[in-house]
């Protein structure tokens, strides 16, 4: 079956980006005269005479290095914009990469043919797959494009599978319906079928290819017989163990002395995706730091004639997968605020603490400014060069907080802390904890480096705005 996410495809992806390769460079090389009339750029003639062997040296290195950070793997791009992030970070790989190569191996292509080159490609890359994706979506892409799945079980496990399936592959999903053996339910909605005993006459009617077993763990007793009934059909059989809800995050498939585990500790973000954001990280915070650091020395300095006191103040905090770690911020409080804390600590309606009030009598002048402005957080830039913090991720919670956290809430602790995160644009402290933790677990749910940037864009209008942050 030719699927957005099946090998074919994937083999399809990797001709069509060789072509766009090789396309890219012959417009590049084409356009390059025409290029001579901008100031600066060395005018030349005609196109330049390129060997054939730098086609395939180009093929080579860009493909292998979309290869290796996983632009080809379908059921990690779902969506389009996983799919553009791959590429994006894949395609500025290939370019440094390749830049490193010609200056070994071939010095006859200048800048601007280069720069070109690299533009048109990756344009060329971005053009395709967009189509792609419009054809595999449209009418004439279904056709192709579908599998038949039958659920077994209409529980809330069952539900949830099918919700997810519409959100995730809206193109290549046909639900044909559930199979369930509570009588309400087959009384009260029409998408479940009748009773499991009947799985196999639906299977051949309705030309099912999939059958994925959705039961409760008293339920699955059932299982053995099921699968008897389907042995000798041409369908798949999965399971959804229904203990996935124990998951700190998410669970994966393990293989362990010739025995399939189940890791319920899964990490959030692979290899990949940890990959590419700790790489923004250290791009974004070396490049804040040429501001940041004369700034620091003129906070420093304001701290110290203001009360002769300590600049820096160090907490512990929880970090990811509650790890404790020392989080740096200037100081904004009088020297004893800590034994102060009982001051300002109260519990609201719904028996959640609140631990961050307005008019906080425990912060200094310059402290008040500096948290409005935010500048308090600046040394945190430390703390991510360290790889204990990130940029953009849920805040780094203080213990005696986090003991008090339901199981569900150390969901946040899947990634790395952030020194700014879904929870500061929606709000800041606005929002009292025991609603920024579910803020903070859909930043872990739906991590991106796009939303990351997003996220850092918002906070930067939030900044100049000073809301919410005391």
């Amino acid at each position: 079956m030719f699927r957005r996410f099946s090998i074919n495809y994937a083999i399809f992806s990797m001709m069509m980006d060789s072509f766009c390769i090789i396309m890219g460079l012959v417009i590049a090389n084409q356009l390059r005269p025409l290029l001579s009339q901008i100031p600066g750029v060395a005018p030349i003639e005609q196109p330049v005479d390129l060997p054939w062997y730098l086609y395939l040296v180009f093929i080579g290195i860009w493909g292998n290095i979309l290869l290796a950070t996983s632009t080809y793997d379908g059921r990690l791009n779902v969506h389009i914009i996983d799919e553009f992030t791959s590429l994006t970070v894949g395609s500025l790989l290939a370019g440094i990469s390749l830049a490193g190569v010609l200056f070994f191996l071939y010095r006859d292509i200048s800048r601007v043919l280069y720069a070109t080159f690299w533009l048109t490609s990756f344009l060329l890359l971005l053009t395709w797959r967009s189509a792609a994706r419009l054809l595999l979506r449209s009418p004439v892409g279904h056709l192709t494009d579908t599998r038949r799945v039958l659920i077994v079980g209409a529980g809330p496990l069952g539900r949830d599978l099918l919700k997810r399936i519409e959100g995730e592959y809206p193109s290549a999903i046909d639900f044909v319906g559930f199979l369930d053996d509570d009588t309400n339910k087959i009384r009260q909605h029409k998408d479940v079928l009748g009773t499991i005993d009947k799985v196999r006459k639906v299977v051949t009617d309705q030309d099912v290819q999939d059958v994925i077993v959705a039961l409760p763990a008293r339920a699955h007793q059932r299982l053995e017989k099921l699968v008897a009934e389907l042995i000798d059909l041409p369908v798949k059989v999965f399971l959804i163990p229904d203990f996935y809800h124990l998951a700190l995050h998410k669970a994966a498939m393990t293989e362990f002395a010739g025995f399939t585990l189940v890791d319920l500790r899964a990490p959030a973000l692979n290899e990949y995706q940890r990959m590419v954001k700790r790489g923004f990280d250290l791009v974004v915070s070396l490049l804040c730091m040429i501001v940041a650091l004369p700034l620091m020395g003129i906070v420093a300095f304001a701290i110290w004639v203001d009360d002769r006191g300590p600049v820096l103040f160090r907490q512990i905090r929880m970090g990811e997968n509650g790890k404790p770690f020392k989080m740096l911020k200037f100081r904004t409080m009088v020297k004893n605020a800590e034994q102060l804390r009982s001051l300002v600590e109260k519990v609201d309606d719904q028996g959640n603490l609140i631990h961050k009030t307005p008019n906080d009598p425990r912060v200094t002048r310059v402290g008040r400014f500096l948290r409005r402005m935010s500048l308090d957080e600046l040394p945190q830039l430390f703390n991510v060069l360290k790889g204990e913090m990130s940029i953009v991720g849920p805040r780094p919670e203080l213990p005696y907080l986090v003991e008090k956290y339901q199981p569900w809430q150390r969901t946040r602790f899947a990634v790395p802390q952030g020194m700014t995160g879904w929870w500061q644009i929606s709000g800041r402290s606005d929002r009292p904890m025991h609603l920024n933790t579910e803020d903070d677990i859909y930043y872990v749910q739906n991590y991106s480096l796009w939303l990351d940037i997003q996220i850092l864009i918002k906070t930067l209008f939030m900044l100049m705005r000073g809301k919410g942050a005391y």
